[in-house]
């Protein structure tokens, strides 16, 4: 099998994947989206947001097409983490507002350039690297957060799934889901 059109592949797979992070906010009260619930402070929205401010910086100033908006994050004198979190003032609806404008600049860059189209990342020490390395990193970076999104998740209220519950998960009641547990923490427990 080959592969003609490796742009359209990697935006396709990117557009998913920018569902699913997005779809693990759904049902949820601003309280669950914005709880830290690791040590380090990692929460839903906040990954919402970092993903946001990353996006605009990779397919809008590494490619001379600067997102037109301040993004937290982008700005070298930030206070450390400010795009891992909403702040007060910041409301599901601003992250979420913030996320769509982001991604429509995006798609418009994506869309107007070719793979080969080069650019230079300020933060990898004005590195150049084309559209299609950016697609692939970009790609890489947001399947990382849509995973801690998808354990984040799973801690709040036990929804699982790609990017609804349920889907692309063993369909399994409770009961199926604590002996499986069990089962793993068993075998665990034998190399303790």
């Amino acid at each position: 099998m080959t592969d003609l059109d490796a742009k359209a592949n990697l935006y396709r797979y990117l557009r998913e994947a920018r569902e699913a992070l997005l779809g693990k906010l759904d049902g949820l009260s601003e309280y669950d989206m914005r709880r830290p619930l690791v040590p380090t402070g990692t929460n839903l929205l906040g990954l919402v947001k970092h993903v946001a401010s990353v996006t605009a910086g990779y397919f809008g100033e590494v490619f001379d097409r600067p997102f037109p908006e301040p993004v937290a994050g982008l700005d070298e004198d930030a206070e450390p983490n400010t795009d891992m979190w909403a702040a007060a003032d910041e409301s599901r609806d601003d992250i979420i507002g913030l996320w769509h404008r982001v991604w429509a600049h995006a798609d418009a860059t994506i869309e107007t350039l070719p793979i080969d189209a080069p650019g230079s990342v300020r933060w990898w020490q004005h590195t150049p690297v084309t559209l299609h390395l950016i697609l692939v990193h970009v790609l890489a970076e947001l399947n990382r957060h849509a995973g801690h999104a998808d354990i984040l998740r799973e801690l709040i209220d036990g929804q699982v799934g790609w990017r609804r519950p349920g889907d692309n998960v063993v369909e399994g009641d409770e009961a199926w889901w604590a002996a499986y547990r069990e089962r793993l923490e068993s075998t665990a427990r034998e190399f303790a």
